[in-house]
């Protein structure tokens, strides 16, 4: 059976604007995470971020669109483009409610309020414009978009920190059953500007280290806490019969399966075990009728704090434990700093460019490997190997979990 296909991509990331290009940096292990510019970030101790160098915003989003809009949404808006360009998508003119935008946030315009706020203290409320109501919120990439592509179709936000690129996934799907073929999802994050560097700060998970190799580690013995990027990832998911019928040059994978649980434990405390990040796992497999054996390499999520890092291998080894051989297990993560929901839909993207080259990246600065469950094989260095079925891992600060199942599409299968 087909899933949804994967038609466009679209990636705005600290490793390149362009999918390729962000494939290649990765391919190459080049770490993106670099000191933290734009302001005195020292005083907040985080010196480190995965920030979007390459960027020009006037390059993609109009002077218009620019003053009502924050850097959040220029980049979903660039990447948007990049996906509708990539698939050679446009919004069908005889109806333009065959296509859909269900993108994710986890943090929203922070950079635009942080400004308007200052304004407001420095100078009064009318030094305050009429776009703060907007800009802010976590809908307004997807508003954004929407209306500046005219794509009418049902449309939403997910909110599920982390794990909000896979589960905007995971909501297309939805919208597609009921009748639209064509959905834009995934997310980008621009979370740091001094209040939004501050509001992560106040989470206790942050690495507070100088140098990229002593930073973001995710199951090292060394693990300290993560570093925050920017950016994200869009991808074109389209019905198969749609996308045959308009003739769609390209088809990246297939979404084969879907799974999320929620720990129901505690809005910042980590779960006392995996046992519904595991079943998670278990959903999506079941969803696209994988077994564990069929399984040829899991994305992790790699929050790069002991504790959370200890309860997904735990995870991953409650699903995976009984194959023959280890499952592959890498953290793509760790080469960009943790993007919120945008690093969830960049790690789908990795994931197919993975499968098309059949080239697994490796985890970053990953010198000193903690002990894994039986069945994991974690991946220090780029890998040549052959890439059929991906399992790509997210979870969202208070709970979330999600796993989704990539199939490598084949034509005649297909047919």
């Amino acid at each position: 059976m087909t899933g949804l296909l994967v038609t466009g991509i679209g990636v705005v990331a600290p490793t390149g604007v362009g999918v390729e290009e962000h494939w290649a940096s990765l391919v190459r292990g080049e770490p993106a995470i670099r000191p933290l510019e734009g302001f005195d970030a020292a005083r907040y101790g985080v010196p480190l971020a995965g920030q979007v160098r390459d960027f020009v915003p006037a390059d993609h989003v109009s002077p218009q669109l620019m003053v009502q809009t924050d850097r959040w949404t220029w980049m979903s808006l660039a990447a948007a483009t990049l996906a509708a360009q990539d698939a050679d998508y446009t919004a069908p003119e005889d109806d333009v409610y065959a296509t859909s935008v269900f993108l994710a946030s986890g943090s929203g315009g922070n950079e635009f309020s942080q400004h308007e706020i200052q304004g407001l203290w420095a100078k009064g409320p009318r030094s305050v414009g009429a776009y703060q109501s907007i800009a802010w919120f976590y809908a307004a990439s997807t508003g954004q978009v929407s209306i500046r592509d005219g794509f009418k179709g049902p449309s939403g936000v997910v909110v599920t920190e982390g794990a909000g690129g896979l589960d905007s996934i995971g909501w297309a799907r939805r919208v597609v059953r009921r009748g639209t073929p064509a959905v834009l999802v995934g997310g980008t994050e621009a979370g740091l500007c001094p209040y939004a560097v501050l509001c992560q700060a106040t989470g206790g998970r942050l690495s507070g280290a100088g140098r990229p190799e002593d930073a973001y580690k995710p199951f090292d013995r060394r693990a300290n806490g993560h570093v925050v990027g920017e950016g994200g990832a869009i991808l074109l998911l389209e019905e198969p019969g749609a996308a045959a019928a308009r003739g769609a040059p390209k088809v990246w994978g297939e979404v084969a399966g879907y799974g999320a649980t929620h720990d129901a434990h505690h809005h910042e405390d980590p779960a006392p075990d995996a046992t519904q990040y595991a079943r998670a796992i278990r959903l999506s497999l079941a969803d696209a009728g994988v077994s564990p054996d069929e399984v040829d390499l899991v994305v992790a999520d790699g929050a790069g704090v002991p504790e959370l890092d200890r309860l997904e291998l735990e995870a991953i080894g409650a699903v995976f434990g009984g194959r023959a051989a280890p499952v592959p297990v890498t953290a793509p993560s760790s080469w960009t700093g943790r993007l919120m929901a945008g690093g969830s839909a960049l790690n789908v993207a990795t994931a197919l460019l993975a499968m098309r080259d059949g080239i697994v990246p490796g985890t970053a600065f990953l010198d000193d490997p903690v002990e894994t469950p039986p069945g994991v094989d974690l991946v220090r260095a780029g890998r040549v190997q052959d890439l059929a079925t991906v399992v790509v891992l997210a979870r969202g600060a208070g709970g979330f979990n999600s796993s989704l199942v990539l199939r490598r599409h084949r034509a005649e299968e297909a047919a």
